[in-house]
C-alpha cells in the first residue's frame, strides 16, 4: 500500500506526543484517551433486552456472565478517527500499558476496530527513545488471561454494587454505595474508630533527670525502682489495665521519689556502660504503594494527587511506569544508580555487590520494575529543575533519592547505653526499706542511650519517613553522651516527675491506610488512590488534618454489611478475591467458574444471590441507632445524626427529646459524658423580644443555620367570633364572602420580613429589645457629607462593619462603631487615604514570596471560603484544612497543584432569549418530522454501537 504507515495506539495524549517523536515518519501515533467501551447502564439497554437476563446488571448472569459493552458517547468521535486512520495503515500496534487495564483497553480496541491488517502488542515500561525503539522490535500477542482478570473484576464490582447498594439506599440513606474494596476500606477506618471509642486511658508517672558527666550534660529516664521495672504506656492494655508486673508510679510517689533523690547525700554513679554496633540498610526502591505512603508523609500529597503527578512524570519520560508491585530494578538501572552514587558521594558510598530486593507483595503485578528515574543515565534533580516545577519536581526528587539510596552502602556506627544508679550503696540497698517510707532507701536506675553514626552511607542521600506511633512519650530520645566509665560519679542538675497518659490507636492517614490495605492484600496499589477518593466522596470518611475520620453514616453502613453481608466485608475474604483474580490473570482459573461460585454459591461460598434473596427483615431504625446510655440513643437520620433522649419527668405519650450534634464532632468524641453535656446545654429557641411600635410586628431572635439573627413577624391573626343568641356559646365566625379571595385574582406580593444578624459580641440568650430594633434599622444614616451632599451610612457586611458614601467605603474599627460613629468621626475616616484607616492587610495570613511567581503569598477569605493567592493564581483551601493549618510550604504546594491543573474550561455562552425561542421552535418541528424514523432505527443503532463480547483473539 503506497504511503501506508504503521498505526500505533496508546491510551494517553501526552504519551502519544512523546512516542511519536521517537518512532519517526513511518508511524502514526494516536490515543484512545483511556477506555473506549464499558458496561452499559441497565437503564440504557435496548428495550428488548431490559426484561431478559441482561436487564439487571447488563451482564448475562445466566449465560456465562457475558457483559454488554457500549462505546461511550464521548468516545464515538475518537473511535471514528481511529477507524479512519486504520484504513490507511498496513499494521496495527496496540501500545497501551502492560497491566490488566492496559491489556483490556487493547482488547476493546481490537473488538471495536476489527482490523484486517496484522496486529501486534507493543509494551514498554519507560518512555525513552531506547525503550520505545526496543519495544517496537519485540512485540507479543495479546494476553487474554489478563483481559479475563480485568473483565472478571469489572463484572464482580457491578454485581456487588448493584445488589448491595440498593439495600443501603433503603435502610441507611440515598446516595450511598457498597463495593468490594471500598466497603472493606471503610470498615478498616470504622474499626479503628471503634478501638478509640473502647479505649480507656491509663495514667502513669516517671522521672526525667539531667545528669552531668566529665564534660557535658545528658538526659536519662527512670527505668527501674528497687529492682522492679517502672511501667510505661506499653504496659497497659486498651482497657487501661496493667498487663505486666511493672511498678506503676502515681503522682504522689513520683514527686516524693524525686524529692528524695535530689538530695546531695544520695549517691549517683554509672553502673554499666554498653556499646553495640549499629547498622541500618536503605529502603527498597518505590512501588506504587510505598510511593503513595512516602509522598503523603514527606510531601503531604494525597494518594490521588501522587498518582496524577506520577502519571505526568511517566508520560513525559521522566520516570518508569508508576503502577507496580515490584521493587526490583533492572541491571541497567542498578548500574545507573551505583554509578551516580559513586560520582556524587564517593567510591565508598556503594557496597561491593549490587543490592537486590525481594518483593513483599504475594503477587507482584505483571513484569514491571520498581518506580525509578527513566533512562540508562538518571537525570539529577538539578538537571530537571528548570523543566519540572512544584509537585512534579518534588516527586521526581523523592523518586531519584530513593532509587540512588537503594543501591548505596549501609549506615554504620555504634549505640551506647548508660545505666545510672541513684540511691543508697549496694550494702544499704540490701537492707529492707521502711514500710512507712516507700521511696526512702530505694535504689533507682536511670538509662540513657545515644547512637553515633561513623559512616552515613545511604543516609547521605535519603532517609525514609515514619507514620505516627502510639505512646510516643515512651520512646527514648537520642542523647549525646559524654565519655563515661563504670563506677564514675555523676552530678544531678535537674530531676522532674513527669505524668503521662496512654494514647489510643492513631487514626489512619492516607499513608497508613494504604500500608494496611497492602498488608492485608485488599485491592491493588494501582487502585488505592481511587478507593480513598471514593470513601471521601461518599462521605464515609472526612479528613481532619492528615487523619481520616469516619462519619456516623459509615458506622451504620458497616454495621449493616457486617450483620447481613458478613463475608463481603471480611478482610480475608476480600484478599482471597485478589488472589483469585491473580490466578485468572495467570491462566490458572476460569472466569466463568469463579463468577458462578461468587454469585450463585458453591463449595467455598454461599453466593451473593442467595444472601440477597434471604436477607429477611432489616430493622432500619435499629441499624441506625447506637445506645449511648439507658436513656440516650444516637440516631443517624436522613438529615444527620442526633441524640434521642427519654426524659424521666415526661408524659408517657410524649415523644423523646431530640438534641442535634455539633458539626464536626468525631464518633470517638461522643462519650456518655459528652452526650450529657450536649443534653444539658440550654436550647436556643425562638424568643419574642417585644412588639415594634412602628409597625406592630413581633421582634423575635432566632438561631439559624448561618448563625443567630433577629427578625420581624406578623402577629397571629385574631379570629372573629359569633355569639349564639339562644345558648350564649361563642364560636369562630365564618369569613365574610366579601373578604374571601376571588378565584383568579392576583395574589398580593408577599413582603419579606426584615432580618439582621447579631454581632459577634451578642448572644441569643442576652440580646435585648432595644438592641434588636437598632439591628433591624440598619443601615444607620450617620449624616450628609457637607461637600458632596451624599448620605453616609454605617452598616455591617460580610467582611465586617463599614461606612458607605455612594460607592466609596471605609472600614469601621468595630461592630459597635456602627451605632456609635457620628458625622465628625465618619468624615475623619473619609479624610484618610483609602486604606489608611484599615488594618495593614485584609489577608488572614501572609507569607514570603512564591518561588514560582516571585510574589508574596496571602491567605484570604473569599466568596467560596478561604483561599491562597499570590496575585496571579488562586487555590481554594480544602475543607479538611483550616486557615491555621496552612504553612508557607503548604501554600506553595496548593498554588502549584492549581497551576498543574491549568485554567478552568471557559463557560458556554448563554443563548439569547430570541435564539432560544427559535431553537426551541426548530427542535419541536424536527422532532415531529423525525419521530417515526427515530423509533424505527433506535434499536438497530444501539446494537451497532454496543457490540457484545466477542471471542478474544489477538488478530
Amino acid at each position: 500500500m503506497s504511503g501506508a504507515k504503521k498505526l500505533v495506539i496508546v491510551e494517553s495524549p501526552t504519551k502519544m506526543k512523546s512516542i511519536a517523536q521517537y518512532l519517526g515518519d513511518g508511524y502514526q501515533v494516536l490515543s484512545s484517551v483511556g477506555h473506549i467501551r464499558d458496561l452499559v447502564e441497565p437503564k440504557n439497554l435496548p428495550a428488548e433486552l431490559k426484561k431478559g437476563s441482561l436487564g439487571k446488571f447488563s451482564v448475562d448472569v445466566d449465560n456465562g456472565f457475558e457483559p454488554y459493552y457500549v462505546v461511550s458517547d464521548s468516545k464515538k468521535k475518537t473511535v471514528a478517527e481511529l477507524k479512519r486512520a486504520l484504513k490507511d495503515a498496513d499494521e496495527l500496534l496496540l501500545a497501551t500499558d502492560e497491566d490488566r487495564e492496559g491489556e483490556a483497553i487493547a482488547w476493546h480496541l481490537l473488538q471495536e476496530l476489527k482490523p484486517k491488517v496484522p496486529v501486534r502488542r507493543m509494551v514498554f515500561h519507560e518512555i525513552t527513545k531506547d525503550a520505545i525503539l526496543a519495544a517496537k522490535d519485540n512485540t507479543r500477542e495479546l494476553d487474554t488471561s489478563l483481559v479475563d482478570a480485568q473483565e472478571t473484576r469489572r463484572i464482580l464490582d457491578r454485581l456487588y454494587g448493584y445488589e448491595v447498594s440498593p439495600v443501603l439506599w433503603r435502610k441507611v440513606g440515598p446516595g450511598l454505595s457498597a463495593g468490594r474494596v471500598q466497603s472493606a476500606a471503610t470498615r478498616l477506618v470504622v474499626d479503628r474508630e471503634r478501638e478509640r471509642l473502647a479505649f480507656v486511658t491509663a495514667s502513669y508517672w516517671d522521672l526525667i533527670g539531667t545528669f552531668t558527666g566529665t564534660d557535658a550534660s545528658f538526659e536519662a529516664r527512670l527505668v527501674r525502682l528497687g529492682g522492679d521495672r517502672v511501667a510505661t504506656g506499653r504496659d497497659f492494655d486498651d482497657r487501661g489495665q496493667l498487663k505486666s508486673k511493672a511498678a506503676v508510679l502515681d503522682e504522689a510517689t513520683a514527686t516524693a521519689l524525686a524529692d528524695a533523690l535530689r538530695d546531695d547525700a544520695v549517691a549517683k554513679r554509672v553502673s554499666k556502660v554498653e556499646s553495640k554496633p549499629y547498622r541500618r540498610s536503605p529502603a527498597a526502591p518505590f512501588t506504587t504503594s510505598t510511593l503513595q505512603q512516602e509522598a503523603a508523609r514527606k510531601l503531604r500529597l494525597s494518594a490521588k494527587d501522587t498518582m496524577r503527578v506520577a502519571q505526568s512524570l511517566y508520560e513525559n519520560g521522566y520516570i518508569t511506569y508508576m503502577r507496580t508491585d515490584s521493587n526490583s530494578l533492572s541491571q541497567q538501572a542498578v548500574a545507573a544508580a551505583r554509578s551516580q552514587a559513586t560520582a556524587l558521594y564517593g567510591a565508598d558510598s556503594i557496597p561491593q555487590k549490587p543490592r537486590t530486593y525481594a518483593g513483599k507483595s504475594k503477587n507482584a503485578q505483571e513484569a514491571h520494575e520498581a518506580i525509578r528515574p527513566s533512562g540508562e543515565v538518571f537525570r539529577t534533580p538539578a538537571e530537571v529543575e528548570g523543566q519540572l516545577r512544584g509537585s512534579e519536581f518534588r516527586l521526581y526528587d523523592l523518586i531519584w533519592k530513593r532509587t540512588i539510596a537503594s543501591q548505596m552502602a549501609d549506615a554504620t556506627g555504634h549505640t551506647a547505653t548508660v545505666t545510672l544508679e541513684v540511691g543508697p550503696t549496694a550494702a544499704d540497698a540490701a537492707a529492707p526499706a521502711q514500710p512507712t517510707a516507700p521511696v526512702a532507701g530505694t535504689l533507682a536506675e536511670f538509662t540513657a542511650s545515644g547512637t553515633v553514626i561513623t559512616f552515613r552511607g545511604f543516609l547521605a542521600a535519603y532517609e525514609e519517613g515514619r507514620d505516627e506511633e502510639r505512646d510516643a512519650d515512651d520512646t527514648p530520645g537520642e542523647a549525646k553522651l559524654p565519655q563515661l566509665s563504670e563506677g564514675q560519679s555523676v552530678g544531678l542538675t535537674k530531676l522532674d516527675a513527669k505524668g503521662h497518659e496512654t494514647t489510643p490507636p492513631p487514626r489512619f492517614t492516607e499513608a497508613s491506610l494504604v500500608k494496611r490495605l497492602e498488608e492485608l492484600g485488599i485491592g491493588r496499589p494501582s487502585t488505592f488512590a481511587s478507593i480513598i477518593s471514593t470513601i471521601l466522596d461518599r462521605g464515609y470518611v472526612t479528613q481532619r488534618g492528615q487523619a481520616l475520620v469516619p462519619s456516623f453514616v459509615a458506622f451504620s453502613v458497616v454495621r449493616l454489611l457486617e450483620e447481613h453481608f458478613g463475608d463481603l466485608v471480611q478482610y480475608d475474604f476480600t484478599a482471597e478475591m485478589e488472589d483469585d483474580l491473580d490466578r485468572i490473570a495467570a491462566g490458572e482459573a476460569d472466569r466463568v467458574d469463579w463468577l458462578s461460585e461468587f454469585y450463585f454459591g458453591g463449595d467455598k461460598h454461599r453466593g451473593l444471590r442467595q444472601v440477597v434473596d434471604n436477607l429477611g427483615e432489616i430493622d432500619a431504625r435499629e441499624i441506625n441507632s447506637v445506645q449511648i446510655a439507658p436513656d440516650v440513643t444516637l440516631r443517624i437520620g436522613k438529615y444527620g445524626p442526633y441524640l434521642e433522649v427519654v426524659e424521666a419527668d415526661a408524659a408517657a405519650d410524649a415523644p423523646p427529646r431530640r438534641v442535634n450534634l455539633p458539626e464536626g464532632l468525631a464518633p470517638d468524641e461522643l462519650t456518655e459524658a459528652k452526650a450529657r453535656e450536649l443534653i444539658a446545654a440550654p436550647v436556643a429557641g425562638d424568643r419574642v423580644l417585644g412588639v415594634n411600635p412602628a409597625n406592630g410586628k413581633q421582634v423575635v431572635v432566632k438561631d439559624g443555620r448561618f448563625g443567630p439573627y433577629v427578625t420581624e413577624l406578623d402577629p397571629e391573626p385574631e379570629a372573629s367570633v359569633a355569639v349564639d343568641a339562644a345558648t350564649g356559646e361563642v364560636t369562630e365566625a365564618p369569613q365574610s364572602p366579601s373578604k374571601a379571595p376571588k378565584r383568579g385574582a392576583k395574589k398580593a406580593p408577599v413582603e419579606k420580613p426584615r432580618t439582621a444578624s447579631l454581632f459577634k459580641s451578642m448572644q441569643v440568650e442576652t440580646i435585648d429589645f432595644e438592641t434588636a430594633l437598632k439591628l433591624l434599622d440598619l443601615p444607620r444614616v450617620v449624616g450628609l457629607d457637607p461637600e458632596s451632599g451624599d448620605e453616609i451610612t454605617a452598616q455591617n457586611g460580610r467582611y465586617g462593619p463599614y461606612l458607605k458614601k455612594g460607592t466609596d467605603t471605609r472600614t469601621l474599627p468595630s461592630e459597635d462603631a456602627i451605632f456609635d460613629v457620628d458625622l465628625a468621626g465618619a468624615l475623619e475616616l473619609y479624610a484618610q487615604p483609602k486604606y489608611g484607616a484599615r488594618r495593614a492587610s485584609s489577608a488572614l495570613k501572609e507569607f514570603d514570596a512564591d518561588p514560582v511567581s516571585g510574589k508574596p503569598i496571602k491567605v484570604k477569605d473569599g466568596r467560596f471560603g478561604p483561599y491562597v493567592t499570590d496575585g496571579e493564581t488562586n487555590a481554594t483551601i480544602p475543607r479538611a484544612e483550616s486557615v491555621e493549618d496552612i504553612t508557607f510550604e503548604r501554600a506553595v504546594e496548593l498554588l502549584q497543584i492549581k497551576r498543574d491543573k491549568g485554567p478552568a474550561a471557559p463557560r458556554a455562552k448563554r443563548t439569547t432569549a430570541a435564539a432560544k425561542k427559535t431553537t426551541t421552535t426548530k427542535t419541536a418541528a424536527a422532532k415531529k418530522t423525525t419521530a417515526a424514523k427515530t423509533t424505527a432505527t433506535k434499536t438497530t443503532a444501539t446494537k451497532t454501537t454496543a457490540a457484545k463480547r466477542a471471542p478474544k483473539s489477538s488478530a
